[in-house]
């Protein structure tokens, strides 16, 4: 009871007027925290953990509390993308561990489940942020009891949606002290960096590997160079719109990403687009390039039998072909063999039924086997299981990808404000846009309801964001744009409380193993040195290193080639293969490759170097660097290769901030790529 008066008496919540209805619900919401757990645990650390939530809602918490001689008088809480576990960082290890960063930083470590499933439905506030800003101010209750001392420092941070999220509570409520929102968007990011991205992938699906062999060290930099005049103004509105020219390196595996959630909000918000596309002048439908016409697909045909759960021979019909039907519970229909299949690209098509008790209904397609078309599952939750038991053996169906081809050039018809500068390629010299635009802005409704409110660049505290470069999900310029609205809050005062570090070959997701290591590096060492660092902002006026200088080109952002010039707290590499990025040698004949490694002023230290010769991601651990300042460091190998072929040679290094070998936490790497090609 005293955790319930302390709570009520010292944790307000101080939302901004336009919040203040939500707010005021949430106090109400908010008025009985409870715990269910409270015990030591000794694994993976010592600590004291506590779970709990409030009375009457389905928000849950969990605090993670270090011994007190390791406490600080600070925590950090992760916000994540959407409601999820409050338990994550009990699988969390490495890396990855934010409790274990948490504990080795000075503070306890707060998580939620954003609300759980009913949070959305009491309001976007209620699962954007005031769930995650009730559980920080409980926490602070508990840490008094706790720890004694004065009001713990609060710092958020949070990627992708979690980044909009952080934003939003930061912005709104004066819970925390600081915010390191990382990978973040902008208001009109959904749908819009997918379609685009998905309209790239069908044009040019044949062209990648031409055009990322143009930007790898030692091509020939023209990425345009033998494409046709629409895949040349695909791949540039493209670039244009900020998709990071370097991220095409996984083209084979990239995939559309969360378009396939999207694309239904889409066809829901705004469901006449998709007629409008095919038969109005100005959209691309109704003047179709040849390329659109061979991708449609109508294909009309009829039902030739139902595979349903318990049928014997489903799981030979879909086994490794999609296993959604697995889930499934019952005798339900999960797959129609029809008569006959179209030929080509069905993805994103639905199964139109047009005879028949199911008569204009449909269904997502998720895959095509053989003659076999399995139902994909429903985006919103809603069980089609009525509408699949509708479906008999003879009736009639179209297979039909219409709307999917349509939705691929939704963003020309979504031309917001001028603020939002890679949209001025879809405007005529006069300033106004050059195709019908929509009723509806579909990227904002979306970033409210998941975040609780637009950006407005105005808040109390400090804030450190950090971006990734080569970012395909949340195109880089994205915070510039959020700068600028900072800049624009804080004028002269912007360097006194806001930074902006780019992290150079990262991408969206915040995981310690990449995928291809050869082309990226996680930025999981950048965020964690930006926490410490506003943390140090806040509470003893340290100010951290400068933002990153940049400049925004067609989309496209660019930071200088040397450390001291680009600043921010990344290392930089440069590096050359006998002398040049790229080097023409015989089989068996060495390689010399030289590097100097940078950091930038207040960077920090080298503290490791290792190599990659044979284009196999290995990276083995090499000795510590050994440097009386190690702040920029000379490293030369020697290589030769057995066999000929095309080789990128790979150099990875990594900082850290107290040049700490041994340390886990905020290890900030870079990487740098040679071309050797040889032959016989």
């Amino acid at each position: 009871m005293k955790y319930i008066i302390a709570f009520l008496t010292f944790g307000s919540i101080i939302a901004q007027p336009a919040h203040a209805q939500q707010a005021a619900a949430a106090g109400d919401l908010f008025k009985q925290p409870y715990t269910d757990v409270d015990e030591w645990r000794d694994k993976p650390v010592r600590h004291r953990y506590v779970h709990g939530g409030f009375t009457g809602t389905d928000a849950r918490f969990s605090f993670y509390f270090p011994p007190k001689e390791r406490y600080q008088g600070r925590f950090f809480q992760h916000v994540t993308p959407a409601p999820a576990s409050e338990n994550l960082a009990q699988q969390a290890t490495g890396e990855e561990d934010f409790a274990g960063f948490s504990f080795a930083s000075g503070g306890y470590f707060v998580e939620t489940n954003e609300g759980g499933p009913s949070a959305q439905a009491k309001g976007s506030a209620m699962a954007g942020y005031l769930v995650n800003a009730a559980s920080a101010e409980y926490s602070r209750v508990v840490a008094l009891q706790m720890y004694g001392g004065l009001r713990p420092f609060g710092y958020v941070f949070g990627g992708s949606g979690g980044g909009f999220k952080s934003i939003s509570g930061f912005e709104n409520t004066r819970t925390w002290e600081g915010a390191v929102p990382y990978v973040i968007g902008s208001p009109i990011a959904i749908p819009n960096v997918f379609t685009v991205r998905v309209l790239a992938l069908r044009i040019l699906k044949d062209k990648f590997p031409a055009i990322v062999d143009a930007v790898e060290p030692g091509g020939s930099g023209d990425m345009y160079q033998g494409l046709n005049r629409e895949e040349g103004e695909v791949l540039r509105e493209v670039t244009r719109m900020g998709f990071p020219s370097l991220g095409w390196f996984n083209y084979k595996t990239i995939g559309t990403g969360a378009f396939p959630v999207l694309f239904p909000i889409v066809r829901m918000y705004d469901p006449s687009y998709f007629r409008d596309f095919w038969t109005v002048p100005g959209y691309q439908g109704a003047n179709p390039p040849e390329s659109l016409l061979r991708a449609r697909i109508q294909h009309k045909t009829r039902v030739k039998k139902v595979l349903r759960t318990a049928d014997s021979e489903t799981a030979q019909a879909l086994g490794g072909v999609d296993t959604a039907w697995k889930r499934m519970q019952g005798d339900a229909p999960v797959a129609f063999q029809l008569e006959t299949v179209p030929s080509g690209n069905a993805e994103g098509a639905f199964l139109l039924v047009k005879s028949g008790e199911a008569a204009g209904k449909e269904l997502a397609v998720g895959r095509i086997a053989g003659d076999i078309v399995a139902i994909g599952i429903n985006p919103f939750g809603t069980n089609d299981t009525k509408t699949q038991d509708a479906i008999k053996s003879g009736d009639e169906v179209v297979i039909d990808n219409s709307d999917y081809l349509a939705v691929q050039t939704y963003h020309r018809h979504q031309v917001p404000t001028p603020d939002f500068y890679v949209f001025d390629q879809f405007r005529g010299p006069d300033g106004k846009p050059a195709f019908p635009q929509r009723n509806v802005q579909v990227g904002p409704s979306i970033t409210a309801g998941g975040a609780g409110s637009l950006q407005s660049g105005k808040f109390a505290g400090k804030m450190i964001v950090v971006e990734s470069m080569m970012d395909q999900d949340a195109f880089p310029w994205q915070a510039d744009w959020y700068r600028s609205k900072v800049k624009a809050a804080l004028a002269e005062r912007l360097d006194d409380r806001f930074r902006l570090w780019f992290t150079e070959h990262a991408i969206h997701g915040d995981s310690e193993d990449q995928a291809d290591r050869l082309h990226t590096v996680s930025y999981l060492g950048v965020l964690y040195q930006a926490l410490r660092d506003v943390s140090a902002w806040v509470e003893k006026g340290v100010a951290p290193p400068a933002s990153t200088n940049y400049k925004v080109v067609d989309g496209q952002v660019q930071v200088p080639p040397g450390a001291p010039e680009r600043k921010g707290i990344q290392p930089v590499i440069h590096l050359t293969a006998n002398g040049t990025v790229r080097a023409d040698v015989k089989v068996g004949q060495a390689v010399r490759f030289s590097a100097e490694i940078e950091t930038p002023p207040g960077g920090g230290k080298i503290v490791a170097a290792q190599w990659d010769f044979e284009t196999e991601g290995a990276f083995p651990e090499a000795p510590p660097i050994k440097s009386s300042t190690r702040s920029r460091v000379a490293v030369t190998a020697k290589h030769s290769f057995a066999k000929p072929g095309t080789y990128f040679v790979v150099l990875r290094a990594t900082s850290q901030r107290d040049g700490d070998v041994n340390t886990t936490f905020a290890r900030i790497q870079n990487l740098a790529r040679v071309r050797v090609v040889v032959s016989r």
